[in-house]
C-alpha cells in the first residue's frame, strides 16, 4: 500500500532543475545519476555514495508521476536540497518505519540504511569502525511495508527528507 498520495516528485523545498538524455527507462521518484556518458540512469550502487537527485514529473509535457521516461529522451530531475520533501520509490521487500534513514537499493529506489562494516585502517588492523559515508539519501517520514510486494506494485512510494 502506497504511504502517499501525493501528485508530484516535490513536496516541499525546492532543488536545482536539470536535464539529460536517459539511457533507460527511468521513472519520476528514482533517485538517478549522471553516467561518464553524460546520459542520466537510476543510481546503480546498492548503498553507495549519492548526490541527492531525483527524477521529476515532466509537467511541461502534462505527464504525471506515474509517466516514466524512455530511454533517449530528456528527463526533468532535481539536486535536492537538505530538508526539501520528496516522493521516492521505496524498493520491493522493505518495511521502512517513519524515521529510518534511507539509502540507495541500487536500481532508482531507496531501502533501509545499513551500516558499512569495512575497517577504517588496513586489512592488518583489528579496528572495525565503519567507515564515514555519504550514503543516507533521507529518512522516511511514513511507514511503507513493501515486504510482501513484487514488482507488479503500482506504488510503494514514500514521502521523505532530504538528508
Amino acid at each position: 500500500m502506497a504511504a502517499t498520495n501525493a501528485k508530484t516528485i516535490i513536496l516541499i523545498g525546492r532543488g536545482i532543475r536539470k536535464e539529460r538524455v536517459a539511457n533507460a527507462a527511468i521513472t519520476p521518484g528514482h533517485l538517478v545519476e549522471v553516467m561518464t556518458t553524460g546520459k542520466l540512469r537510476v543510481h546503480a550502487t546498492a548503498g553507495g555514495h549519492a548526490q541527492k537527485a531525483f527524477a521529476i514529473e515532466d509537467d511541461t509535457q502534462g505527464k504525471t508521476i506515474a509517466d516514466a521516461y524512455d530511454a533517449n529522451t530528456r528527463v526533468q530531475y532535481e539536486i535536492m536540497e537538505r530538508g526539501a520533501e520528496i516522493n521516492a520509490i521505496i524498493a520491493n521487500g522493505q518495511n521502512i518505519a517513519i524515521g529510518d534513514p534511507l539509502q540507495s537499493a541500487g536500481d532508482g529506489t531507496l531501502t533501509k540504511y545499513t551500516a558499512p562494516t569495512e575497517s577504517v585502517w588496513d586489512d592488518s588492523s583489528a579496528d572495525t569502525t565503519p567507515i564515514a559515508d555519504n550514503c543516507i539519501v533521507g529518512y522516511a517520514m511514513a511507514a511503507v511495508d513493501m515486504s510482501g510486494s513484487s514488482a507488479a506494485d503500482p506504488s510503494g512510494r514514500c514521502p521523505v527528507e532530504i538528508a
